[in-house]
Order: C-alpha cells, then sequence, then structure tokens
C-alpha cells in the first residue's frame, strides 16, 4: 500500500468525515432579527399629541404650582416683616423693642425680690422706708444722687461697714459670699438689693411673697400691697451744694453709740454704722 503525505490513499481527513456543526472553526447560524415591538410600548401609548383633557389638566396644574410658590414667597415676606418689627419696635414709639421689654420686666423682678430682701435683712437697721434707726438713713435725696450708686453700694456689701470711714470695727457686717468671712446673700440676691435701693419712684411696685411670690394681700383693706422706690428720677442738687460726704462722721455718732452688739447676717438684723 503506497502512503501519500496526506495519509493513506482512499481514506479521507477525519475533519472532513464530521458534521458540519462540529467542525473548526465552527459556524454561526443565521439570527433573526427581533421584532422593533419587543422593545418600544405599545402602539397606543406612542402618541406625540396631548388630548384636550390631559392639555388642561397641566395647564391647571402649571398654575396651582406658580401660585403655591407666590404664596410661600408672600409668607415669608410677611413674617420677616412682622418679626423685624417685633424685635425692633414700630415706628415713632409706637411699639417698645422686645429686648427693651425684657429688660424692663427683669428689672421690676429684681427690685421686687430686693424689697423682700431689704425687709428680711436690712430694715430692722435703716428702718422700713430708709430713714434710719440704729443704721443711717438711705432714702436721702442727696444721698442717692451719686453718693449710694451702684459701685458704692456692691463694695459695702462685699466689704462690709468698714469701707465707708475705714472704721474696722464698724458694725455694718459683710453681706456678699464672696466676702471675707463670705456672708449669706449670693451675687444674684446682691444685684437685687441694689436694685430695690437704686429704684426710683416713678413706678409703682408689687410686693409679693418671698417664696411663692405670688401679690401679697392686706388683710385689712383686702387690696395688693404696692411700694415705690425711694429715689426721685427728677432730683439734681441745687447749683453750689456741696456733694454728699464719703464719711460723715458725725451723722453716724448717734446710730453708733446706740446698745446692741454685733449681729450674725445670717439673720433679719445686722447693725451697721457706717453707710
Amino acid at each position: 500500500m503506497t502512503e501519500t503525505p496526506g495519509g493513506p490513499v482512499g481514506r479521507e481527513p477525519e475533519a472532513e468525515r464530521l458534521p458540519a456543526e462540529q467542525r473548526l472553526p465552527a459556524t454561526r447560524p443565521p439570527a433573526v432579527p427581533a421584532p422593533v415591538e419587543r422593545f418600544t410600548s405599545p402602539p397606543a401609548t406612542r402618541t406625540f399629541e396631548l388630548t384636550p383633557e390631559r392639555a388642561a389638566q397641566v395647564v391647571r396644574q402649571s398654575s396651582n404650582a406658580r401660585w403655591v410658590g407666590f404664596l410661600a414667597v408672600v409668607v415669608v415676606i410677611l413674617f420677616v416683616a412682622i418679626y423685624w418689627f417685633y424685635e425692633l419696635g414700630l415706628p415713632l414709639g409706637i411699639s417698645e423693642p422686645r429686648l427693651e421689654s425684657e429688660v424692663s420686666a427683669q428689672q421690676v423682678t429684681a427690685v421686687e425680690r430686693g424689697y423682700n430682701i431689704y425687709e428680711a435683712n436690712c430694715a430692722r437697721c435703716h428702718g422700713n422706708q430708709g430713714e434710719g434707726n440704729i443704721g443711717p438713713t438711705l432714702n436721702r435725696q442727696d444721698k442717692l444722687f451719686a453718693h449710694l450708686s451702684e459701685d458704692y453700694l456692691r463694695n459695702i456689701l462685699v466689704v462690709g461697714g468698714r469701707y465707708a470711714c475705714g472704721n474696722p470695727l464698724s458694725l455694718m457686717p459683710i453681706w456678699s459670699d464672696e466676702g471675707h468671712p463670705p456672708g449669706p446673700l449670693n451675687y444674684r440676691q446682691i444685684d437685687e438689693l441694689i436694685a430695690f435701693l437704686r429704684a426710683t419712684d416713678d413706678e409703682t411696685f408689687i410686693a409679693r411673697h418671698p417664696e411663692l411670690l405670688d401679690p401679697r394681700i392686706d388683710p385689712v383693706t383686702g387690696e395688693v400691697v404696692t411700694f415705690k422706690g425711694w429715689r426721685d428720677a427728677d432730683y439734681a442738687p441745687e447749683p453750689g451744694a456741696s456733694p454728699y460726704p464719703a464719711c460723715w462722721a458725725d451723722e453716724f455718732t448717734a446710730a453708733s453709740a446706740a446698745p446692741g452688739g454685733s449681729a450674725a447676717p445670717g439673720g433679719s438684723a445686722a447693725p451697721g454704722a457706717s453707710a
């Protein structure tokens, strides 16, 4: 048998004897294109023109949206304007700014609380109306004008009576808890007491219960108990008048000679001979 380079004579190549679908390279069967309707919406939904009802609905929705936006802008503008006048007050003094009204209300509260503190701790020595008793007077207009300033009163309450005339034996005790030794009143009570001592007589205040803060009722008249400050807001010293001295020893002579020892400031009685 004669062999040829391609193989035995009369024998077909193995690749030719395989079916067509198994021969390499594999042949690709013819593709059938997919229908267009498979990837698109039904013809009923592919309408490019709006119906009259749908067009009217779109117009109404757009109009409503514009009105909502317009009303929102108007509401914001009105809110800003009203809040602006609420904070700063109406022009021409028609209304008071909110911060100023809050300051006035807090001042009234401080004076009314300071009145109770004065009654409990200071009235026995200085009198119910500041007319003086064991201690010096506090309601004199020349004294309230410049001498009994806020800083002076605060130093007296922190340091004691020795601040007035430099007398270390002064019967006026230390009232502030920041003093040495510390007294019974905290910083807020000190501020309220000073607010009462510096209150003017052009405003009427309500006497309140120290704990409940309810208005006091006079058991005789059945009316609310009220009080006024001591300082005259319109007071002015005479031209050329001497200012109140820092230490007027003659005024305190009678008070210093009054019998009685130094009392602890924790109670309602606290004799003082300098202010």
